[in-house]
């Protein structure tokens, strides 16, 4: 990891939404007005194929337009980390198309598949990472229950230069964090209402769906966390908890709906959210979120 990632990790990882048209279809270049705000306001890092960008909703063919879009959209003005994943085939494939389009890491979604020994992990990871041109890898991190050891093992894998910590349990990040090399980034993955309880053993950054529309709350509180000020961090947090708590229902099914009603409401179409996310919001969800959006000056 270049020390301008390993810095810009520390800061705020802006998870890009993926726009649809009417007909359902990807449609690109509704995305780079996103971008645009994000740059503008200082979020430090733009992913593209993370899950606020329904990465497993998408082909692969998909995928792969998504990321060379986003690369161009993003220009080079901050680091682009791209989301690979799925079967090892289809991760070794969008990790090529990654590379190409100027992404400065990858970020490896954990494989879902209901048959996962911890050295298959290790295995899958090395091929990606060869696929990948060598770029640097963040392992993102969604089930801590593969064990402190399976974890360290992962962080050991040649390439391997972040973590992305995406399971509500501080006390085993702080021991993956002491069993792993030292070099390690790690990351709170689970938006900004967790960042202080992972900053607390020693996390840094975080990642964040809210930069698609308010980002610079997103680095606010970022800045707070980094000066050490949790009360100021806890004040913007609590200022924006309507919207995660919103996102975090239906079993999370809310997520990005959650984002791309929001972005509606600020006149910028991105299209529905694919099954089986929870689209539309409910009627209640809807009145809420307008509210939170008028409240703090966000509607059009």
């Amino acid at each position: 990891m270049t020390t301008d990632l390993a810095t810009a990790l520390r800061g705020v990882s802006g998870i890009l939404v993926t726009p649809f048209d009417a007909a359902g279809e990807i449609a690109p270049e509704r995305q780079k007005p996103i971008v645009d705000r994000a740059v503008t306001a200082g979020v430090q890092v733009l992913t593209a194929n993370g899950n606020t960008g329904e990465f497993y909703s998408l082909t692969l063919d998909e995928s792969c337009a998504m990321v060379t879009a986003s690369g161009a959209h993003i220009a080079g003005r901050v680091p682009m980390v791209a989301g690979v994943g799925r079967g090892v085939r289809d991760a070794q494939t969008l990790a090529e198309a990654s590379h190409r389009a100027g992404a400065s890491a990858l970020m490896i979604h954990q494989p879902p598949d209901p048959f996962v020994a911890p050295r298959g992990l290790v295995a899958y990871v090395e091929a990606v990472r060869e696929a990948g041109g060598g770029l640097p890898l963040v392992l993102y991190l969604r089930n801590d229950a593969i064990g402190t050891e399976a974890i360290a093992a992962l962080c050991r894998v040649e390439g391997v230069t972040g973590v992305k910590w995406a399971t509500p349990n501080p006390m085993k990040l702080k021991a993956a964090m002491q069993a792993a090399p030292d070099h390690i980034t790690w990351t709170g993955g689970l938006a900004e209402v967790w960042a202080p309880a992972f900053y607390a053993v020693g996390a840094r950054g975080f990642t964040s769906g809210l930069i698609n529309l308010w980002p610079a709350r997103s680095v606010a509180i970022n800045a707070a966390l980094e000066g050490g000020d949790y009360a100021a961090a806890r004040a913007l947090i609590a200022g924006m908890q309507i919207f995660e708590d919103i996102r975090a229902e239906e079993q999370g099914g809310a997520n990005v709906p959650g984002v791309k009603a929001a972005l509606a409401l600020m006149g910028e179409d991105c299209g529905a959210a694919r099954p089986p996310a929870a689209w539309p919001l409910s009627d209640d969800q809807q009145a809420r979120l307008r509210g939170f959006m008028a409240a703090n000056g966000l509607l059009t």
